[in-house]
C-alpha cells in the first residue's frame, strides 16, 4: 500500500504495525499540533515539549499493537502523550516534600489585563511559573485532576500540591500585574 496524507487513522494504524516508516511519519505528523499542545503545557520550551512528544511517539509506535482499533486513537495518542510529560516532570522536577503553609484558598485571579489575553498569551504566562508550580496548576486547573490525584501522579503531598498552586496563582497574578503595567506605558497613561 501506499500511504499519503489521504489515508485513514486505520490504514496508518495498519502501516505502522508493519513498522513502514511513510505511515508513521504521516501519522506522527498529522497528530503532532494537538499532541504539542498537551506537552507545551508541562514545559518551558518548545524544544522540551517536541522531546517529550517524540519520546511519546516512540512509545505509540512500539504500543500499537495494544491499541483496540475502535477506540479513539487521538484520545490514546493523547493519553500516551500526557503520561510522558508527566513522568518527564517526575525525572526533572525536585518538589519539597514537607510543606506546612497556610494555603490560600481557591482565590481568583482579578486583573483587568486578563480580558484582553488570548490564549496563547495565557499559556506563554503559564510557561513562565516554575516548574514545580506550572505542572501542579495544569493538572489541576488545566485537566481538572484534584489535589489527591496530582498528589498521587507526582508522588507529592496533597498540602505541597495546593502549596504549588497557590503559588502558581500568585504568580501568575504578579505576571499579569506587570504586563498591564507593560502595556499602560505603552499607550502612554
Amino acid at each position: 500500500m501506499k500511504y499519503s496524507i489521504k489515508n485513514t487513522d486505520k490504514d496508518l494504524i495498519s502501516g505502522c504495525r508493519k513498522q513502514h516508516r511513510l505511515a508513521q511519519k504521516i501519522l506522527y505528523e498529522r497528530y503532532f499540533g494537538k499532541m504539542l499542545g498537551i506537552a507545551m503545557r508541562y514545559t518551558k520550551h518548545r524544544e522540551e515539549a517536541i522531546e517529550i512528544l517524540n519520546a511519546a511517539f516512540m512509545k505509540v509506535f512500539t504500543s500499537l499493537n495494544k491499541y483496540k482499533d475502535n477506540n479513539n486513537l487521538a484520545g490514546w495518542i493523547a493519553k500516551i502523550v500526557f503520561n510522558c510529560s508527566i513522568d518527564h516532570v517526575r525525572r526533572h522536577t525536585k518538589y519539597r516534600k514537607v510543606m506546612n503553609f497556610d494555603i490560600e484558598r481557591d482565590a481568583p485571579v482579578v486583573n483587568d489585563c486578563i480580558n484582553n489575553l488570548h490564549v496563547e498569551d495565557i499559556f506563554k504566562l503559564i510557561q513562565q511559573l516554575p516548574t514545580a508550580s506550572r505542572t501542579v496548576f495544569c493538572l489541576y486547573v488545566v485537566d481538572g485532576y484534584k489535589h489527591k490525584e496530582v498528589a498521587e501522579m507526582l508522588n507529592i503531598t496533597v498540602g505541597t500540591s495546593k502549596w504549588h498552586l497557590a503559588n502558581a496563582r500568585k504568580e501568575l497574578q504578579r505576571l499579569l500585574y506587570k504586563q498591564e503595567k507593560e502595556e499602560l506605558v505603552l499607550r502612554g497613561y
